[in-house]
């Protein structure tokens, strides 16, 4: 795994996009003071999730956002992204299990975004997660938002200002046992937290135990009780069996005798129907007659106005034959005057023919009669014309003839209907009054039915009501005998005997009789009784059982510790061999000679209350011994063997030699050293390169730094300016170039 590049965006002095390219095993970032060169070393801490703002020098995560300047504007957020090779693969992630699960990208990229109003977002790959997440990816390969791969001045310093029990810890995390030291507070808080559960199960115990007792004592009752639950329940199998029985079987009487009284009275309404459909039908015929004999009584109406209507013609024709007769005899008139006279009465004449009154006839008669005397009186001779006018009253008299004719031949055809239809309906009629007698037989009998399916329905309201009591019984007997009273369906008992209402009236008061006993003796839902008295007794069991788990958990817990402190232990041990190793090495290359080691120490102290609350025994003496590091070191030609007696320049190569040491046990992907080497000489600055170029072998070093000696150890040098519009920029210089600058 190596670090790529770091790309920084609005953080800080860095307004605008910086990319920092790490090609090189060493890189320096160098930079007046002010210039914004630490910013490099706290964007580093950002992006890996530092959550200490004092440590970033700000008070809150605004302060992170470019503050803008005279000729930029203030940011809206600042983001820094970090990039890392993972072909190999190294790069870890835990599952929903708990297990390590490589991260299948050949580049890893983390990124961190703060917002003006202090929101925090961070992306893994594109990927939005939890700080969680990172934390978890980056300590599976041993670096973090701080820790011993991120050294500055200040922290030089730090471990040999420290009281031993400090350093113990520094060495402890730089060794990577801070994970024990987890797992150690973890199963710390798990064993708190058991034993809390296992007083809340024993308190659960005592709350449980008095009304254990009291379900006991019930159960008791019950279980005395026991005989009389079974004989009801053996009375309820005969008496519910032998009562569905006689209610099926009175169900299925009544219901064979309603379908016999439905088919008949259907029989029956089918019959008065057919004698209704008859009468209706005689009605119908006798309105025919009726019909046909009115039609009769108008053609007779008819023929009689025709034949007097033929008297008229004939009369009129005899008149006029007459007066032809006398006129014949006179002495002729104005032709004129006859012919106007023959005109009148030729109009009169037809007005005689078309009416029928003898009334009008009359008054037409007399018009006429005083038209020929007018004629007479002038004696004009008309002959000619009252010749023309019998001929008129000819035509209209054969006219007359045929239509009696027609008339009394249609008269006689229906005449001859009307007698046979009179013949036929005297017949029908007889036949209808035997019809009337069968049809007041069959509603009589009609009636009959109606009233017997009226008495079937009421017992069927009556069986209703039995088969309802019959229902409550089973519903009242559950909480008495459980849900085995529906067994008594299958219950055998021999039908022949015993089986009438008698019997079921005295087992139903043998029922009753056991009903009380058992409500008197207060039993009754003694099934939800049984079941509660199993649950409280089952849950008493459970929790004895959970209580033993708890106490075998407290006791892997506490043999889980023992074994984390033995190994932080034992691990402790060859870490310190390790680092003493390495310190003497690095040492006697500072100060070309000497000795420099650690040492384990027993130190005592003060219990706290932490301390006494996490021990089983409080009568013990108010003192803990712990352990601590004590660092040695003899100077090659001096008798200085305390930290406090060494100069400046002593106390910086002895604190850079013992973390260089340090980061050689473990070595972390990269170190990151911030002005470690402020306080050397010249030639102590030349150990110190040398040692850089030792460590570079193992981790990729960012060095910030104004010693030139440190400049010229790097392959790539950033320098970091402050630009006209008041943003720190970055120039980069080759290693070749960055040896010149350095001389």
């Amino acid at each position: 795994m190596r670090l790529q590049s770091l790309v920084i965006n609005g953080f800080k002095s860095f307004a605008k996009k910086t990319s920092l390219v790490f090609e090189s095993p060493i890189v320096c970032v160098v930079g007046p003071n002010g210039s914004g060169k630490s910013n490099v070393l706290e964007a580093i801490r950002f992006v890996l999730g530092e959550q200490s703002m004092k440590s970033m020098r700000g008070r809150s995560g605004s302060d992170m956002v470019f503050k803008g300047s005279k000729n930029l504007s203030k940011g809206s957020k600042a983001e820094v992204s970090i990039y890392f090779d993972n072909k190999d693969n190294v790069f870890k992630m835990p599952n929903e299990e708990g297990e390590s699960i490589s991260l299948d990208f050949d580049t890893v990229s983390i990124s961190r975004e703060v917002y003006t109003d202090g929101m925090n977002k961070y992306v893994l790959n594109d990927s939005e997660v939890r700080l969680k997440d990172i934390n978890a990816l980056l300590a599976s390969v041993n670096i973090g938002s701080s820790g011993h791969h991120i050294i500055s001045q200040g922290e030089a310093d730090r471990i040999l200002n420290a009281n031993s029990r400090e350093r113990k810890e520094m060495i402890e995390d730089a060794l990577g046992l801070k994970i024990y030291q987890y797992k150690i507070k973890d199963t710390e808080r798990k064993l708190e937290k058991t034993g809390i559960n296992m007083q809340e199960v024993s308190m659960l115990r005592r709350e449980n135990a008095p009304h254990l007792n009291f379900l006991k004592k019930q159960v008791e009752k019950i279980e005395k009780a026991t005989e009389m639950s079974e004989e009801l329940f053996g009375l309820y199998l005969e008496y519910l069996k032998k009562e569905n029985i006689l209610i099926g079987t009175e169900y299925s009487k009544l219901s064979a005798e309603k379908k016999e009284i439905d088919t008949e009275l259907k029989d029956l309404e089918g019959k008065i129907q057919e004698v209704e459909d008859i009468a209706e039908g005689n009605g119908e015929d006798i309105q025919a007659l009726s019909v046909l004999e009115n039609k009769v009584m108008d053609i007779r109406r008819l023929k009689s106005e025709m034949e007097r209507k033929l008297g008229r013609v004939e009369g009129m024709m005899e008149a006029e034959i007459e007066r032809s007769k006398k006129i014949d005899e006179r002495i002729a008139v104005d032709p004129l005057e006859a012919q106007k006279a023959l005109f009148d009465l030729d109009k009169i004449v037809e007005e005689a023919i078309s009416t029928e009154s003898i009334e009008d006839i009359k008054i037409i008669l007399e018009r006429i009669k005083n038209i020929l005397k007018s004629v007479l009186h002038k004696e004009i001779s008309v002959s000619n014309d009252y010749s023309n006018q019998i001929a008129t009253l000819e035509e209209s008299k054969k006219s007359i003839l045929v239509e009696i004719d027609n008339l009394t031949k249609e008269e006689n055809n229906l005449s001859a209907t009307v007698l046979n239809m009179r013949q036929e309906n005297r017949e029908k009629m007889e036949a209808m009054r035997e019809k009337e007698k069968e049809k007041f037989g069959l509603k009589v009998r009609h009636q009959e039915l109606v009233s017997a399916l009226g008495v079937i329905n009421l017992k069927e309201e009556n069986l209703s009501k039995r088969k309802e009591d019959f229902e409550n019984e089973i519903k009242e007997g559950r909480p008495l005998v459980g849900e085995r009273i529906h067994s008594f369906e299958d219950f055998e008992i021999n039908v022949e005997n015993n089986l009438s209402n008698n019997t079921q009236e005295e087992l139903k008061r043998r029922i009753e009789r056991i009903k009380i006993k058992l409500e008197d003796a207060g039993l009754a839902g003694s099934g939800d009784v049984m079941k509660e008295y199993k649950e409280a007794t089952e849950r008493d069991v459970f929790l004895l059982r959970e209580m033993e788990d708890l106490a075998n958990s407290i006791e892997s817990l506490k043999k889980l510790m023992v074994d984390l402190k033995e190994k932080i232990d034992t691990e402790f041990k060859e870490g310190v061999r390790k680092i003493n190793k390495e310190f003497q090495e690095l040492f006697v290359k500072m100060f070309g000679g000497g000795t420099a080691s650690l040492q384990v120490v027993m130190q005592s102290r003060n219990k706290t209350i932490a301390d006494v609350e996490n021990e089983d025994n409080t009568d013990e003496e108010e003192i803990v011994f712990e352990q601590g590091v004590d660092i040695n070191v003899s100077l090659p030609h001096k008798k200085v063997k305390e930290l406090h007696a060494l100069s400046g320049g002593e106390r910086s190569l002895t604190s850079i030699a013992l973390l260089f040491a340090m980061s050689q046990v473990n070595p972390p992907p990269f170190l990151v050293l911030d002005e470690t080497d402020a306080a050397l000489d010249e030639s102590n600055s030349r150990k110190y390169g040398d040692m850089l170029e030792i460590l570079s072998k193992h981790s990729q070093l960012i060095v910030i730094t104004h010693n030139r000696e440190t400049m010229s150890r790097a392959g790539v040098l950033y320098g970091v300016t402050i630009g006209a519009d008041g943003a720190s920029k970055l120039l980069s210089v080759r290693f070749d170039e960055a040896v010149a600058i350095a001389k």
